[in-house]
């Protein structure tokens, strides 16, 4: 199968990372979300994505990504492409009624890729006509400087599914790591347990906030801490995963910390609006 042409769901932080990444690599972008302003916000971004790329990590690509790039309001652009991601929020319902609208829009050739750190790929591929075509990606922020990601195989997912979303992303400098269809798959179902319990230690008073973070980079050698993986996360996405896998799984060990309820329900998101456990502004 030849790929030219990919669809990005959702212009936000991760969106825009994924839409960045391919049009780097001279594929041709349709990058959706619902308004104006939040696709004009995601070409401001991905301008600085791109220059902060050539200019601290030596970028070779002559490519203009925005060239690369056709921002659009109207989910019907899709049609056209063989490859589409989809990055909106990590909310079920939310994922459910964009699933339900693609049925009848995805042709019947291009893949999908689920962009997901914990939703069942099984469960939204079933909204499609061909749930075989079908993957999950879960991708790292920032995405083009974590070229490895997890590619997750659903109930119906085909081997030549997977076969052909790993040679999409070798073609952009990226590897894949194959996982089942579980919740959290591997990287979110023991990352999330980790922060999670930091945000108790924090909210127990057990250390303050650099120091938790200074344990785990220098005395386990991280290059990032807890409570700072929150902050790149986004605490919202951390609460949003947390409850998926509390209801996916139907154990404890995945309640919320109070104290990152709290957080969110102040607005705390993290590095994307400026403040979460650290201060960005």
């Amino acid at each position: 199968m030849t790929i030219k042409n990919v669809a990005v769901i959702g212009a936000g932080v991760m969106g825009q990372g994924v839409a960045y990444q391919f049009a780097k690599y001279d594929y041709d972008i349709t990058l959706v979300d619902i308004s104006e302003e939040i696709l004009e916000n995601a070409q401001k971004n991905i301008r600085n994505i791109e220059r902060l790329d050539k200019l601290l990590h030596k970028s070779t690509s002559k490519v203009n990504a925005l060239d690369k790039i056709s921002c659009t309001t109207n989910l019907n652009a899709v049609s056209g492409a063989d490859f589409i991601i989809e990055n909106v929020t990590e909310h079920i319902p939310l994922k459910e009624t964009l699933y339900q609208e693609l049925k009848d829009i995805v042709p019947d050739k291009a893949l999908l890729a689920v962009n997901t750190s914990a939703v069942s790929i099984t469960r939204l591929a079933s909204f499609l006509k061909h749930p075989q075509q079908v993957m999950g990606i879960h991708f790292m922020n920032p995405v083009h400087l974590k070229p490895t990601v997890e590619v997750i195989r659903g109930y119906h997912t085909t081997p030549q599914t997977i076969d052909t979303t790993l040679e999409l992303l070798r073609s952009v400098q990226m590897s894949g790591v194959v996982v089942n269809d579980y919740p959290g798959f591997i990287s979110n179902r023991v990352l999330m347990l980790t922060v999670n319990e930091a945000i108790f230690a924090l909210q127990d008073g057990v250390a303050t906030v650099p120091d938790i973070d200074k344990i785990f980079k220098e005395c386990f050698g991280h290059k990032m801490g807890p409570l700072e993986t929150a902050d790149l996360i986004g605490l919202d996405t951390i609460l949003y995963t947390l409850d998926v896998l509390f209801d996916s799984y139907n154990d404890t060990k995945f309640r919320p910390a109070p104290l990152l309820k709290k957080m969110v329900d102040a607005g705390l998101h993290g590095r994307k609006n400026g403040e979460g456990f650290y201060k960005y502004n």
